[in-house]
């Protein structure tokens, strides 16, 4: 017998995409900015604009998803449309200010401009092929990501953004232990061991603006 299309659907290894942001306000997102602690009056760090999630930089804090996920594709659309500068994508994020004060325990994937596709461990560790050669370490440093460890490791290609402006998609698969990530197509990281698989999505706002067009999520099944 010829299967429906809806038989397919649900044999399909993907299930449909869930968007994060509906283009309106930030519902499902909750903005963790110490310095705005006991302060109402401190301006928003992150808004929405002309349909656009803006991180405007400033004050520096994390806006986190209500909700955790694992085993998934997300989706993000983003840009500079001024000066390039910092920003970054965190998954897996559970305790809040793990690290600093400031930043919630977490694997994070870059997106300063020229670096996207970095990752830096918060208070979380994931491993890459060629450890010494792509995660700097100064001697006696461990591979961690507490404050004292070497917790950065570089991207496998530097040269996958488009020119400040223009819009960027970046492509973040975890599966299982595992975190894969494209830039406009381009394969800039892929990591295994992580020591967390699942957890809550953030958004920085780290010194500069920062829009966002999509932030999509596909569960991998």
């Amino acid at each position: 017998m010829k299967p429906t299309l809806l038989t397919l659907l649900l044999l399909s290894p993907f299930a449909s995409a869930e968007p994060l942001f509906n283009g309106k306000d930030l519902s499902g997102w909750t903005p963790d900015v110490p310095s705005a602690d006991g302060k109402p009056e401190t301006p928003p760090s992150f808004i929405v604009r002309d349909g656009l999630l803006v991180s405007k930089g400033d004050p520096k804090g994390h806006l986190v998803s209500d909700k955790s996920y694992s085993n998934y594709k997300l989706e993000v659309e983003y840009r500079f449309p001024g000066k390039g500068g910092n920003c970054g994508v965190l998954i897996h994020a559970s305790e809040p200010r793990n690290l600093y004060k400031m930043f919630p325990k977490s694997i994070e994937v870059q997106m300063n401009s020229g670096d996207a596709g970095d990752f830096w461990c918060i208070g979380e560790n994931i491993e890459v092929p060629d450890m010494e050669k792509r995660r700097p370490r100064k001697e006696g440093q461990n591979f961690g990501g507490g404050p004292a460890d070497a917790r950065r490791i570089l991207n496998l290609n530097d040269g996958a953004e488009k020119p400040l402006g223009e819009w960027n998609t970046m492509t973040i698969e975890c599966k299982g232990d595992e975190v894969i990530v494209h830039v406009n197509g381009v394969l800039v990281n892929h990591g295994s061991k992580s020591t967390a698989s699942s957890g809550k999505l953030a958004l920085q706002a780290e010194g500069t603006e920062v829009e966002f067009r999509k932030l999509e999520l596909t569960s991998l099944k």
